[in-house]
């Protein structure tokens, strides 16, 4: 005898679930996945371990090495490239001889926990806001929709700019994180309220209605399970456009502050060193760029196997 699959095992299209494991065999196969996994493991491990990094160097993301800079020249470092050796193997600043790869480690500390409670506060906010839209719709979908396009009007780098300049300096990596949410929600608000209009009128929810099913139960265990593929892409998505932001407000001296370190906040501080120190901006760029790169080649890829899981 046939069993038929549960309702809560199918997604919008009716197609089963696509399994985790899976995704996750598609992703094992597939090199760029592994590869930008295997770097993004390595940046996660730099950041945990940014304490152990700077004991066993010896040099703290704040600590000024005035040896390893030639204060006759205005602070260039010693050596080639950057000053790059045994003691400072990513060399050191200019001017000061801040060690680059103790601030690079702590930098991915900042930048990635940023980023995640970004996303994770914007996920929360674009979920619950775009199921209240899409369940009880009428006058709710009204309000929220109409919030939505308000936030989703502005020119949201501008308007983050200038709210992060009229703040106090205060616990800047939580307002970072507050001013990204609010003007991130509602593109995920949309997309969830969109799957949830769907959703709301399919036969499993109906059925699962007239049985007596409770609110929190028919959005918990109806049509929550059945968004868990979008909201997974979505996500991976969004974490690298979050570093990019934060990134981009650090440098544009909105961000994180000294002596806080950031990726950003590094490059902004590298402009005037490009001619004699070009390593002191390539190294905390290059970081960036394949962190970014590989966070949005992962979420890509994510997206491209539940795809594939749905149209099988």
């Amino acid at each position: 005898m046939t069993v038929a699959a549960h309702p809560e095992q199918q997604v919008a299209g009716g197609a089963p679930a696509t399994s985790g494991r899976r995704v996750l065999r598609v992703l094992l196969r597939d090199r760029g996945a592994v590869l930008s996994g295997a770097y993004l493991a390595l940046i996660v491990l730099m950041a945990i371990c940014a304490p152990l990094i700077t004991a066993i160097t010896g040099h703290g993301p704040n600590d000024f090495d005035t040896a390893a800079v030639d204060t006759d020249l205005g602070g260039v470092p010693y050596g080639t490239l950057g000053g790059i050796s045994a003691e400072h193997p990513l060399g050191v600043e200019p001017q000061n001889g801040r060690d680059i790869l103790a601030r690079i480690a702590y930098g991915a500390r900042v930048s990635l926990i940023i980023a995640a409670s970004a996303t994770a506060l914007t996920t929360l906010l674009g979920v619950v806001l775009g199921m209240l839209a899409g369940f009880y719709q009428g006058w709710v979908d009204q309000v929220i929709c109409r919030v939505m396009d308000f936030l989703m009007a502005f020119p949201a780098l501008i308007f983050m700019i200038a709210i992060l300049s009229a703040l106090p300096q205060g616990n800047r990596p939580v307002l970072l994180v507050v001013v990204i949410s609010v003007f991130g929600w509602p593109y995920l608000a949309r997309v969830v309220r969109g799957q949830t209009l769907t959703l709301v009128n399919r036969e499993f929810v109906e059925a699962a209605r007239a049985c007596g099913a409770s609110t929190g139960a028919l959005v918990f265990k109806e049509i929550l399970p059945n968004l868990r593929s979008s909201l997974i892409v979505m996500t991976t998505l969004a974490v690298p456009g979050y570093v990019g932001t934060e990134a981009g407000l650090s440098f544009l001296g909105v961000g994180v502050t000294p002596p806080t370190p950031s990726w950003g906040q590094m490059i902004s501080s590298s402009v005037g060193w490009y001619a004699v120190d070009p390593m002191y901006f390539v190294i905390p760029g290059g970081f960036l760029f394949l962190t970014v790169l590989s966070l949005t080649v992962l979420g890509d890829r994510i997206r491209a196997a539940y795809d594939a899981g749905e149209a099988a």
